[in-house]
């Protein structure tokens, strides 16, 4: 349900209400990251105060799980990852839940990536399986954008060949994915999730498979109500996650219709957005935030 109606919170203005917040879970890309994908000053500070107070912290992202795993390692004892779009959850090391696609399905959307590429969009496919991430384009600049998201990651020769429990089909689209990757997916959008995560990713998804779906599973083996929960995001992957939290934050330099489906507007990324909520709402004893 849309909150455009609602009122506003920013980080300057913390309320004692948020006090019993026992769960946050950001979005990293767009949320959490900068722009030039780092980790905001003060993460590390934040996410041990959080860990004395008994606040968990849960990244919720397109990314890899390997890839998330490898950006916390040093904190991920005990840290739940909404990894790949909440198709794979992972806590210590342990799968939570995942909702893995039908290999035909994974066969059908590789072919219409094909046909896309032939008939000249610039477009390649990651098939995401539990295990690793599979691409057959071998191009340099296609392969830097795979490396951002997905460290373990395999060349072959057939993506859709591959043995492994898929559980999302990714397409990076060098120009539009909104405009161009996403329509031409339109067919699947019928029975699966056709979902615009990025300027220039779209994923492909069983229906039941989304962040606000993982997070609601978490929230009930938890025993976590959405009214304890602190939920952030920018894109339009994330709208299901803030509808699962009372306290859902759209980043300044979120989505139109991200702002317009969360309840509160927190500062942009690039302004550390997500650690300026967090510590003014749960009154955090971090200076320069």
């Amino acid at each position: 349900m849309p909150y455009s109606d609602a009122p506003h919170l920013t980080a300057s203005e913390p309320s004692a209400a948020a006090a019993d917040i026992r769960l946050i879970v950001t979005d990293m890309d767009g949320t959490l990251l900068d722009d030039d994908k780092q980790v905001p000053d003060g993460l590390w500070e934040v996410l041990a105060l959080l860990r004395e107070r008994g606040v968990l912290f849960s990244p919720a992202s397109g990314r890899q799980y390997a890839t998330l795993a490898r950006e916390f390692a040093e904190v991920a004892d005990g840290m739940v990852f909404i990894a790949e779009n909440g198709t794979y959850v992972v806590r210590d090391g342990k799968e939570l839940s995942s909702d893995p696609l039908d290999p035909a399905v994974v066969t059908r959307v590789v072919a219409a990536v094909r046909r896309l590429a032939a008939g000249g969009v610039d477009v390649g496919a990651v098939v995401c399986g539990k295990r690793s991430a599979y691409v057959e384009r071998t191009d340099e600049a296609f392969l830097a954008e795979v490396r951002r998201y997905y460290v373990r990651h395999e060349v072959v020769e057939d993506v859709a060949a591959v043995e492994d429990d898929i559980i999302k089909v990714a397409l990076f689209d060098f120009g539009s994915a909104e405009e161009t990757t996403a329509p031409a997916l339109a067919p699947f959008a019928d029975t699966h999730q056709v979902v615009v995560s990025g300027e220039h990713w779209v994923d492909v998804m069983n229906r039941t498979a989304n962040k606000g779906a993982a997070l609601r599973r978490l929230q009930r083996e938890l025993g976590i109500t959405p009214a304890q929960t602190l939920v952030f995001g920018d894109y339009l992957n994330d709208l299901e996650m803030l509808d699962a939290a009372d306290w859902s934050f759209a980043m300044a330099n979120a989505h139109p219709e991200v702002v317009r489906r969360a309840r509160h507007l927190a500062p942009a990324n690039n302004d550390n957005g997500v650690l300026r909520t967090v510590v003014r709402l749960l009154g955090l004893p971090v200076g320069g935030l």
